[in-house]
């Protein structure tokens, strides 16, 4: 019986794992076929996507931010406050949106949002057979479909992630002024002593490779969607898990380039 259930794990790990190193190699292969197809790219496509996918996401990730800033200003200030250290708010708040929290909740809210539309969409094309269409007229589904995607959301991901820093410390100094009662000056100057336009200019840098994430694994889980309308929503669930996860994994080997080798 112990054989049996020893047997039965590891040909379930075996089988989790080759499942997992064949994904890994048609996401990567769709990654470097879609940089190869950059060039071939329409900009009137681009467009259209980086308004449907960038500005459309905007009162979410207002939304989003501003009350992260707001939360965070609170128990910075409440802490900060009662160890005689107000002046350092403004500072905390602007470092800790630029490189962590900006980056990687619109990230998020992105993947959430952004990604499960994608996979959606061409889920949806790939069951009722238009990607098969596509290729039957010698058009590449990639240069057609994913490439667009691909640059709009690495173009408008750091445009987000720029005003989510604005909309974040809009929202640390409303909280910080009326709540702990410090001044506006205050906690400006304290964001020009503590802040580096690093921060902010990581952050965004973070937010092309996040883009480049969920374009891709959006993409990859709606053109491989089953049949049905069951197949299009686990595609789509999948995307946005598999995205989240590789975001927040990505993040830390950034944060550690970019803050802790570059720094």
């Amino acid at each position: 019986m112990i054989e049996g259930m020893v047997h039965s794990f590891c040909k379930q790990t075996g089988n989790l794992i080759i499942k997992s190193c064949a994904s890994t190699g048609r996401i990567v292969n769709l990654l470097r076929s879609t940089l190869r197809m950059l060039p071939m790219a329409s900009s009137k496509e681009v467009i259209r996507q980086m308004s449907k996918l960038g500005a459309d996401s905007l009162p979410i990730v207002t939304m989003t931010i501003m009350c992260t800033g707001m939360v965070f200003s609170v128990q910075t200030a409440k802490e900060f406050v009662r160890f005689g250290a107000a002046a350092s708010v403004g500072g905390i708040v602007a470092i800790a949106m630029g490189r962590e929290l900006a980056p990687i909740l619109t990230g998020v809210v992105v993947a959430g949002r952004i990604g499960a539309a994608i996979a959606a969409e061409i889920g949806t094309m790939k069951v009722t057979e238009q990607i098969d269409a596509l290729k039957v007229m010698a058009t590449s589904p990639v240069s057609y479909l994913v490439v667009p995607r691909f640059i709009a959301i690495c173009l408008m991901l750091p445009v987000l992630i720029l005003y989510a820093n604005i909309v974040g410390n809009l929202g640390g100094w409303v909280v910080a002024t009326n709540y702990a009662d410090i001044s506006s000056y205050t906690y400006i100057d304290s964001i020009k002593q503590f802040a580096e336009l690093w921060d902010m200019t990581a952050g965004m840098i973070k937010g092309i490779f996040f883009g480049g994430i969920i374009a891709i694994v959006g993409c990859h889980k709606g053109l491989l969607a089953k049949q049905g309308a069951e197949g299009v929503g686990l595609a789509t669930t999948a995307s946005v898990v598999l995205s989240i996860i590789l975001i927040f994994v990505s993040n830390y080997f950034l944060s550690v380039i970019l803050f802790v080798q570059g720094g």
